[in-house]
């Protein structure tokens, strides 16, 4: 089930007596507790049937006494344990504890409902107790978002909030807020709320309200490298030069790196009708890695990719660099690619 799905059948109090929310991205997890946490019990239920637990300071018996109560004046009783991942769960068939543990989650009791929020990690599957949460309860898998669906996800997540946003400045946020859903959310939610609901959303509006420059970011960097524009990419890099805390190299070569991988993959598509899909970027943006492969031959998108491995290499200290800066690599890098 979908995050979605799950929020969907808790509206229609379409209850499981087991949740176990796992996964390396935390966003949906959070965004279902929190559903849960304000929505399953009225407020004059949550004062004896809900109860907030974290998996530090708790354990597993503590867990199934609580779960084995029966409601006061409710339908149901709502046990949350936040953190779970820091439980110890025992091993199976070692104890009479833990033949209670399993005993419980293979016939929970229907008027509980117990989430466990698994962040950042996944439950062993081997185990016998994650066999049963399956079968009897819901286990929802949170992965992180892949590099090439960031962009499609963040103008999902606007349109979600009844907003459009430009292709450029999806890109833009998705270049320089990465792959960490809660911060994007975040960032989404100060748009929201400066930015009339008629209004789509723009590069400017991205460079007021979340602090990305315009015209000095990797977005605009490839686009000056791409049209061997040495002036604008000389500028942009000078920029990244004089604010590495905004621009650190890391993520310029992750995002260099990953531009040139698809102009070479460019080269080489049989069907460049295909390019959207194959590339994992926006129809809107085929048109300017078909410049870039115009501008770079794919000898030299090879070479370039060479030089990217190198520097990186060297602004990590693997390869000696001397005393060089980031920006100073960085100067030196543009160069070589546009030379």
């Amino acid at each position: 089930m979908s995050a979605e799905d799950i929020i969907k059948d808790i509206k229609a109090r379409k209850f499981k007596p087991v949740y176990l929310l796992q996964g390396e991205e935390p966003y949906y997890i959070d965004e279902i507790v929190d559903y849960m946490e304000k929505h399953v019990l009225s407020d004059g239920e949550k004062g004896f049937n809900q109860t907030v637990l974290y998996g530090k300071d708790t354990d597993m018996a503590t867990i199934m006494n609580a779960a084995k109560r029966y409601p006061m004046m409710a339908e149901y009783q709502l046990i949350i344990v936040k953190e779970a991942q820091d439980l110890k769960w025992g091993n199976e068939g070692a104890s009479k504890e833990a033949d209670f543990i399993l005993a419980y989650f293979e016939k929970p009791l229907p008027s509980t409902i117990l989430v466990l929020a698994y962040k950042y990690a996944n439950f062993d599957k081997r185990k016998k107790i994650y066999k049963a949460i399956n079968t009897n309860g819901v286990v929802f898998q949170s992965d992180p978002v892949r590099d090439y669906k960031l962009m499609p996800w963040i103008e999902d997540h606007i349109k979600s909030k009844g907003y459009k946003i430009a292709p450029q400045a999806a890109a833009l946020m998705a270049e320089y807020l990465g792959t960490d859903l809660s911060k994007i959310a975040n960032e989404v939610e100060k748009l929201c709320l400066n930015i009339n609901q008629d209004t789509t959303i723009q590069t400017d509006h991205i460079q007021r309200n979340i602090g990305i420059s315009k015209e000095y970011n990797v977005f605009e960097l490839q686009k000056a490298l791409a049209t061997r524009n040495v002036l604008k990419s000389n500028q942009i890099i000078n920029y990244f030069a004089g604010n590495p805390k905004a621009n650190p190299m890391i993520m310029v070569m992750a995002n260099l790196n990953s531009y040139f991988s698809k102009i070479l993959k460019y080269h080489y598509l049989p069907n460049k009708g295909d390019a959207a899909k194959e590339l994992g970027v926006s129809p809107y943006f085929v048109k300017d890695y078909e410049a870039a492969a115009r501008t770079f031959s794919a000898g030299k998108t090879f070479d370039i990719i060479s030089l990217l491995r190198e520097y990186d290499l060297k602004s990590k200290g693997l390869e000696s660099s001397g005393n060089i800066s980031d920006g100073d690599l960085l100067k030196e890098l543009v160069f070589k690619i546009l030379h």
